[in-house]
């Protein structure tokens, strides 16, 4: 089984996300950690960015996420972006965290959610 990793590190993001209404009246930004575990592996690449994931597009569909509608959890939103990338792409494992910057007096709050699928 590869163990060899993609991440994309403190991507920064908005969404409409929060328990209460004010908090969802306006986009906040947040940052999401996305690692992944190609199926396949990193080694014998050959160079070309069609056998690999390409972390540009990775970087796109969790904005596409985070903004196609508003939820009250960020780990709902940590979840879907999981969901989505391991329908989109040959990965073997995928974890997200999620940052909100929200609370007084603290740097942030996170979730962080692991999903997978089988051989």
């Amino acid at each position: 089984m590869p163990t060899d990793s993609i991440t994309l590190a403190g991507l920064k993001i908005t969404s409409w996300v929060g328990v209460p209404p004010a908090e969802r009246a306006h986009p906040q930004s947040l940052e999401v950690t996305v690692e992944m575990v190609p199926a396949r592996g990193l080694s014998g690449l050959g160079d070309l960015i069609e056998n690999t994931i390409d972390y540009a597009v990775i970087a796109q569909q969790v904005q596409e996420v985070a903004v196609a509608q508003k939820r009250r959890l960020i780990e709902t939103l940590a979840e879907e972006i999981a969901d989505v990338l391991l329908a989109a792409h040959p990965l073997r494992q995928v974890t997200v965290e999620v940052r909100k910057f929200i609370l007084p007096h603290c740097h942030h709050t996170a979730v962080r959610i692991r999903k997978g699928r089988a051989d």
